[in-house]
């Protein structure tokens, strides 16, 4: 009896990509979350380091920590605003005299979740430290 020469394996690669996709789309999954986070982590410390450089510059203003905290949002377009928002520190330890330093730093949430079921969670930290100008 003659065969067509497949030998049988007509399905055998649609069935091992039913094995094997499953396992593909959660890496591919993974890789996009981890992604986003990773954004977040870039869009934060960016934010961070403008509210830094205004805090430096504007110690004469009426209430630098307040031009800060908002250099710190209007930089941070990226992530939600309302999160952030209650999350930003400024400090100057010596008071806001020139030469002495200020240090922004701010936290935003984060989770990394495949298909509705988290994988990693957490808070994202940056924080910069300026000389007073």
């Amino acid at each position: 009896m003659r065969r067509n020469g497949n030998n049988g394996e007509s399905g055998q690669a649609m069935v091992e990509f039913a094995l094997v996709a499953p396992m593909l789309f959660l890496v591919l999954f993974g890789i996009v979350q981890f992604g986003i986070a990773f954004m977040h982590s870039v869009a934060l410390t960016d934010a961070v380091r403008a509210g830094a450089r205004k805090a430096s510059v504007s110690r004469s203003s009426a209430d630098p920590a307040a031009a800060a905290s908002s250099a710190v949002l209007s930089a941070a377009t990226d992530l939600d605003q309302s999160t952030l928002s209650g999350r930003i520190q400024v400090t100057a330890p010596g008071g806001w005299v020139a030469g002495g330093n200020v240090t922004v730093s701010a936290t935003y949430p984060y989770s990394i979740n495949i298909l509705g079921i988290v994988v990693a969670s957490g808070d994202l930290h940056s924080a910069t430290t300026e000389r007073l100008e």
